[in-house]
């Protein structure tokens, strides 16, 4: 009995810790900075913050619930992508976000991979993938 409440305790601590575990930000590779700057900025349309160092290879952006997108420049970029590797934003208006990317002729596709279509989740949520300038898959969805 003694054993089962040290362990009741031990998990209720265990809980509690991560419940008070938030998402700070998520670091991006890229090749380009400038780049990459413009895609995030014109075609995902984030808003940039204030970047701490100041160096000419970092940018950060709001993406919400207190959280960064942090991108920085460096070499050797990884050859390896994948779509299952990908960062999602969700957007209010996805259909205003789609025409977006038609005026600028940026392709999107489902995930199967076909051009210009959009897939429908199991749970009626609709999604379309993208590319930042280094290859870096983006799930774009109206989870909103």
């Amino acid at each position: 009995m003694k054993s089962l409440l040290t362990f009741i305790i031990l998990v209720g601590i265990t809980m509690s810790t991560f419940a008070q575990i938030k998402v700070n930000h998520l670091a991006v590779h890229v090749s380009n900075l400038a780049e990459s700057k413009e895609f995030y900025q014109k075609i995902v349309g984030l808003v940039e913050i204030d970047e701490p160092f100041k160096d000419g290879l970092h940018a950060w952006y709001d993406i919400g619930g207190g959280a960064a997108l942090h991108i920085i420049e460096a070499p050797n970029i990884p050859t390896q992508i994948s779509k299952v590797n990908h960062l999602c934003f969700s957007m209010k208006d996805m259909d205003a976000f789609m025409t977006t990317l038609k005026n600028a002729d940026y392709p999107f596709e489902s995930w199967q991979g076909e051009k210009g279509k959009v897939t429908i989740r199991v749970d009626g949520i609709r999604q379309i993938y993208i590319q930042d300038p280094d290859g870096l898959w983006l799930e774009i969805n109206d989870d909103y």
